[in-house]
């Protein structure tokens, strides 16, 4: 791309750093979190923080396991 270096690292790379919290609902145990060292609750919200970089990965494995993605915010530094 125009103006962009192929040496730019990630620590230059404001995203880098970004962290959201992903708020689910509807998770349930099944074969693909049997493998977690712990269980999951059918009911209520978890709160998952997830960096930037793994957003996507994120949306399909919560998917997976049959929950759903009521809000996502950003993370605040406190």
């Amino acid at each position: 791309m125009l103006g962009q270096s192929a040496l730019v690292g990630s620590a230059s790379n404001p995203s880098a750093s970004r962290v959201f919290v992903y708020e689910v609902t509807g998770l349930r145990q099944n074969d693909t979190n049997d493998k977690n060292s712990y269980p999951v609750r059918r009911s209520g919200s978890v709160f998952i923080k997830v960096p930037y970089s793994r957003m996507n990965e994120e949306m399909q494995r919560i998917t997976r396991m049959g929950g759903t993605i009521v809000n996502i915010t950003p993370a605040t530094e406190s």
